[in-house]
């Protein structure tokens, strides 16, 4: 008696197709962004995807400088007056920006990690904007006669863990992460001497 269930090949295939479902992205999420597998669940809104994330970071990457030769104790000096000051930071913000940027995001961690109350205060934070936005998806969210859109939602989500984020002491950490950016970053833009190859890379960049 035959029983109608795929055998052999075909029961191959028939797997094949099932995770080509689970995974696929061809079908249209109803806000364009994604598909109908299991993954699509785990889309970002419009803007906020990781694809520009990672190329903006690889972008940085790229074209950050070596790390030795940015510690290099030798290459220190203090400006002989004011105007070599300014000279250096200007030449030195233009010549490390990718190096400064990973310091900041590096203090931006460290105060994160160091902070257990501000990581509750981020998770309810992303909480709150990922129930709004799929609430959005099923129905239009509209407050006095306005649709709320991604800014709008991320706006709500930060109304309502902002008390979190004040029992963490949010505006604290904000305030030492700028001053312990610009500190570390003008110290060593003002001190950091200028060097004639830095100048010529910087010259090949630009064309």
């Amino acid at each position: 008696m035959s029983s109608g269930a795929p055998k052999g090949e075909n029961c191959l295939v028939d797997m094949d197709s099932k995770a080509g479902d689970l995974f696929s992205a061809e079908d249209a999420h109803p806000t364009g962004t994604g598909g109908t597998g299991m993954l699509a669940k785990l889309w970002l809104p419009k803007g906020l995807s990781a694809s520009v994330a990672k190329e903006w970071f690889d972008r940085r990457r790229v074209s950050i400088r070596p790390w030795a030769s940015f510690v290099d104790q030798r290459k220190f000096s203090k400006p002989r007056n004011f105007g070599e000051l300014c000279q250096r930071v200007v030449k030195n913000v233009e010549i490390y920006n990718s190096n400064y940027t990973f310091i900041f995001l590096g203090l931006i961690l460290y105060c994160i990690i160091s902070s257990p109350m501000l990581l509750i205060a981020l998770a309810v934070f992303a909480g709150a904007f990922y129930i709004i936005h799929l609430k959005s998806l099923e129905s239009k969210l509209v407050v006095l006669g306005r649709e709320l859109n991604v800014p709008h939602q991320m706006s709500l989500a930060g109304a309502i863990s902002l008390p979190v984020f004040w029992l963490a002491g949010a505006g604290a950490a904000v305030f030492w992460v700028l001053g312990a950016t610009l500190f570390v970053i003008g110290s060593h833009a003002a001190f950091r001497q200028l060097e004639g190859s830095d100048f010529d890379e910087l010259l090949m960049e630009s064309v």
